[in-house]
């Protein structure tokens, strides 16, 4: 019997805006959009961003996922990225870096559609 190896998790987010979408994860998060789909000029986009290791899906299919999701993103050098995205100046989301309860620094941003992202990086 095979050995059962789980290789990687990709979270999809609804979004419902391309452009405010690309805005808030290239513009704001550094992502790179990796590539877009469309079935037609007129149906809903599929694409995937990615920043290092962290890939994301964002759809805007209404079957696929619900807005308001939750990715709790693990990371180095948390304190860096804190600073680069808020030297963005991006006038929709002022972000704190904080200690949380279980001890990692972290940052949290909520995308325009009301997905949230945690950034946590482990103090051990």
């Amino acid at each position: 019997m095979s050995e059962i190896i789980f290789q990687k998790t990709i979270p999809i987010l609804r979004i419902f805006d391309a452009d405010k979408a690309k805005e808030f994860y290239a513009g704001f998060l550094g992502f790179k959009v990796d590539w877009e789909h469309r079935f037609d000029e007129n149906a809903p986009l599929y694409m995937q961003i990615s920043r290092g290791k962290l890939v994301l899906h964002l759809s805007e299919h209404h079957g696929d996922c619900c807005p308001g999701a939750r990715v709790f993103v693990t990371m180095d050098g948390i304190e860096a990225f804190h600073q680069e995205i808020t030297a963005k100046g991006y006038k929709y989301m002022r972000p704190g870096l904080e200690r949380a309860f279980y001890g990692a620094k972290c940052t949290e941003v909520i995308d325009p559609f009301g997905n949230r992202l945690t950034f946590n990086e482990n103090l051990e």
